[in-house]
């Protein structure tokens, strides 16, 4: 089974790439990290606890007024009041050394749940026979999971402007402070879209979202197509029918995206180097 890492930015349209992936005329499997993210601090679990036991002294409003609980301080269902994104996120969120270490600490509560959740879902997809299997997670390259991906598709555009435009328009109580902060959290989808082409033909591709939905739609065919001629129907039923091969094929993989990875980082390096 191909593990096929999607990825992008804030507000370059990976969510709506995904919804296309997991539709006709793919019908993919997909593991969304930001929904599993979601999931795994709601009220009553361990992320949710330690998210607590880390943020509220420094955040009074980190958690939903009770008045939109309908007025229960523990919640509708006595596992606690939800958090409060908007909050936790102006945070978290900005180029401060402050903003910076927070982020860490938050990253290091959510990710490994998440990790654990996403590995259940691939394996239920290995289980059910699917040639390939979407892993859509915001901060691949960031965490790592590339090394795991046979192929990587970021979504990217060509303009930082766009960006900040889209997210103001998708989230209104962002001042224009917040939205830019939010974009330069991340690493540059630009060098993700650089980074991603390194892996070669069909195993990196970039989708371009600068247009409209439809032009999303064209772009996502012809890398699929692409994709898809990488990994053929008769290599996903040996691997299926095969588990020695599909271990022997993981393998190679993971060390030729280390390897890539790796030829990566010395390139940034020798660049800073001569700065």
């Amino acid at each position: 089974m191909l593990l096929l890492g999607l990825t992008g930015s804030i507000a370059t349209g990976k969510s709506t790439v995904s919804d296309l992936l997991r539709s006709e005329p793919y019908n993919l499997p997909i593991v969304d990290a930001d929904v599993l993210a979601r999931r795994v601090v709601e009220p009553g679990t361990p992320g949710y606890q330690k998210i607590l036991e880390s943020f509220a002294s420094t955040t009074p409003d980190l958690l939903v007024p009770a008045r939109e609980c309908g007025g229960f301080q523990d919640g509708p269902n006595g596992k606690g009041r939800p958090l409060n994104r908007p909050a936790l996120g102006r945070r978290v969120f900005g180029g401060s050394e402050e903003a910076q270490q927070l982020r860490k600490t938050l990253n290091g509560i959510v990710h490994p749940a998440v990790r654990r959740a996403m590995w259940i879902e691939m394996a239920q997809a290995y289980i059910r026979g699917s040639w390939a299997c979407v892993l859509d997670i915001p901060l691949l390259y960031e965490s790592n999971w590339e090394r795991l991906c046979g192929s990587v598709m970021v979504v990217a555009v060509k303009d930082p402007k766009l960006q900040t435009k889209r997210l103001k328009d998708r989230d209104a109580h962002l001042t224009d402070e917040d939205a830019r902060n939010r974009v330069l959290s991340q690493m540059d989808v630009r060098e993700k879209a650089e980074r991603c082409l390194q892996r070669g033909q069909g195993a990196g591709v970039v989708i371009w979202n600068d247009g409209d939905k439809e032009d999303l739609k064209q772009e996502v065919s012809r890398v699929m197509r692409e994709v898809r001629r990488n990994s053929p129907t008769w290599w996903t039923w040996l691997l299926w029918l095969v588990p020695p091969a599909a271990m022997s094929a993981a393998l190679y993989s993971f060390l030729r995206s280390w390897l890539i990875q790796r030829r990566w980082q010395r390139q940034k390096e020798r660049e800073k180097a001569k700065l």
